[in-house]
């Protein structure tokens, strides 16, 4: 009686185990999934940009969402030396709105869109106080406030590097140059077969045609025709 009831209780905290971790399973399943419908930022493939002192700069950012956003905040802050300076801000109460900015930054432009999920800014006449980090951020209602930021580093110059493309030019001229010998040699390859087979078949008519004579001049018929005698008177 005592091994059945242990067997039973066995059995019972088999199947609170194992319920528990489906709905372990089910849970971490439903995270991945909200994560991946989460609101994100991005400035691009490439972080950062070099800018000649005294342009203007684009700072680029973008935000995708597959649940939607519905009063989606943003701002812009430049960090210089451990200190943040609010640039912009506004709110994009639903999808295809444009927002109402709040600029705080006198050379700042908002060059963006909502209609193309664009929250890009220009910034005029840069200065080298202007190199450091600028942060993108947005929080979407939708996600329950969570914050979302990226990171554009604007560096200042005196002058723009000038690429040295000798190594390139090189590299180039060389294989163009292989290239084009590969192609020569194969058409003079194409043009020795032609004639080589046009020789042959001259001198194989030629031999046949010698042969022909040969026989004539030493008294072989030179067909198989029957030579039919002279009728006598």
């Amino acid at each position: 009686m005592e091994l059945h009831q242990g067997r039973r209780s066995f059995q019972h905290k088999c199947a609170r185990s194992g319920d528990t971790l489906y709905a372990g399973l089910v849970i971490t399943l439903l995270i991945g999934v909200w994560y991946a419908q989460a609101l994100e930022v991005s400035t691009g493939k490439v972080p950062f940009v070099e800018v000649l002192n005294g342009s203007s700069v684009l700072l680029p950012c973008t935000y995708t969402s597959c649940i939607g956003i519905k009063n989606l905040f943003f701002n812009w802050h430049f960090r210089s030396n451990g200190t943040l300076h609010k640039l912009c801000e506004a709110l994009i109460p639903a999808e295809g709105i444009e927002p109402k900015m709040h600029i705080d930054h006198n050379r700042v432009e908002f060059v963006g869109s909502s209609k193309r999920s664009n929250i890009s800014i220009l910034l005029h006449n840069v200065t080298f106080e202007d190199q450091g980090e600028y942060i993108c951020f947005a929080r979407n209602e939708k996600e329950k406030y969570r914050n979302h930021s990226a990171v554009f580093t604007l560096y200042v110059v005196e002058e723009l590097k000038v690429v040295d493309n000798t190594l390139t030019v090189v590299i180039v001229s060389v294989l163009g140059g292989a290239i084009g010998l590969i192609v020569l040699i194969m058409v003079i390859k194409a043009v020795v077969v032609a004639v080589l087979s046009k020789v042959q078949e001259k001198n194989k008519d030629c031999l046949v045609s010698s042969t022909g004579n040969d026989n004539t001049e030493n008294g072989l018929p030179a067909s198989k025709a029957d030579t039919k005698a002279t009728p006598k008177a």
